[in-house]
């Protein structure tokens, strides 16, 4: 989707060593748009910080010899009001995608204090740069934890989402609803995307695809929860990119109610891949994708390591994506089969364990 909107406009991505947030940097750069890019990032030791390091090389080995993209990557925490408030003095962005974030369900049992520091003051410290230093468009990042235990499916967009069953989904919920209120009364567009299940190459370590790998390799038993009866909307990282780029040229429209007073400019997007897998499938996949790319003996024994244990805290039985408002929008639904998105790990991981 290639318009030039990006042109000469400066782009902050918070959480750019991330997963998602240096895909999203890369994709930019390789768009060929001449535009300013700003990074920040805490490189928290949350889990491994070489693949953060590997990340940022690939951005900035990209970047070089780009004369037309400026790139500036600053370390430091959203948590941190002063260092937020001095980057948007600096650089004034156009656009602002958070994606920076205390990531995880079960982490967020043994560690709470990260997710309010990261996820609540460090939202909050964002929405008040913006309203200080304006932006047109405030994208950032939910997640399908929002649902809890929602029994309706697919998840809408539109669905109440009051019972999280997690600290890290109700902080999630908790973005979201700041984001309204500052859009209310700031006029800040915002966009909010609950993401599905993202895997893919050189990916979150903590994420089950990575971890059960990494146990495979190693003849180590992994633990498949609900007995196996959870189902996922696996949502492959370039899927998701493509979605992120999009939402980010089409900020919500302001516009004045009937009491003259601002509409919120506010929108809440789901993106998944709307086929949710059961987990003993996904694992599956996964074991043969790991034999094809020769990380795994073809004559491994499977079934000697695996465990199926019953759900864990925080967990919920499915995800699945009701993508329509994503579709009538902006044209575009995720649709990488689980498989393919497997193998491209799959094949990365092979490189990575060398």
């Amino acid at each position: 989707m290639m318009n030039n909107y990006f042109q000469d406009k400066t782009i902050l991505i918070t959480g750019i060593a991330g997963f998602i947030g240096s895909n999203l940097a890369k994709r930019l750069i390789s768009d060929g748009e001449k535009l300013t890019l700003v990074g920040i990032d805490n490189m928290s030791d949350y889990y491994d910080v070489r693949l953060k390091e590997e990340r940022l090389t690939e951005i900035k080995e990209m970047v070089s010899g780009k004369s037309n993209i400026v790139y500036d990557f600053c370390q430091g925490t959203i948590a941190d009001k002063e260092f937020v408030q001095s980057i948007f003095e600096k650089y004034h962005p156009d656009i602002v995608v958070n994606l920076a974030a205390q990531a995880g369900v079960r982490y967020s049992i043994e560690n709470p204090d990260s997710y309010m520091a990261s996820n609540m003051m460090g939202f909050y410290n964002i929405l008040e740069a913006c309203r200080a230093y304006p932006v047109e468009h405030l994208v950032y990042a939910s997640s399908s934890s929002v649902y809890g235990t929602n029994s309706k499916i697919p998840y809408s967009a539109k669905d109440k989402v009051d019972e999280p069953v997690s600290l890290y989904a109700a902080t999630k919920k908790s973005n979201e609803l700041m984001a309204h209120a500052y859009s209310k009364l700031y006029e800040i567009p915002c966009t909010g995307l609950r993401f599905f299940t993202v895997y893919g190459p050189c990916g979150r370590p903590d994420m089950a695809y990575f971890g059960f790998a990494e146990k495979l390799r190693k003849g180590e038993t992994i633990k498949i929860f609900n007995y196996g009866n959870c189902k996922r909307d696996f949502t492959y990282i370039d899927d998701i990119i493509e979605g992120v780029v999009r939402v980010m040229q089409k900020a919500p429209a302001k516009q004045t109610g009937a009491d003259g007073l601002p509409v919120p400019a506010y929108r809440i997007y789901n993106i998944g891949n709307s086929s949710p897998v059961e987990l003993l499938s996904f694992v599956q996949i996964l074991q043969e994708e790991l034999v094809a790319a020769g990380v795994l003996p073809a004559d491994y024994d499977f079934a000697a390591h695996q465990e199926l244990v019953p759900m864990q805290p925080g967990d919920v039985p499915i995800t699945y994506a009701d993508t329509s408002d994503l579709e009538r929008d902006f044209g575009y639904k995720p649709r990488t089969p689980l498989r393919e998105g497997l193998r491209k790990f799959a094949q990365w991981y092979k490189g990575y364990v060398k």
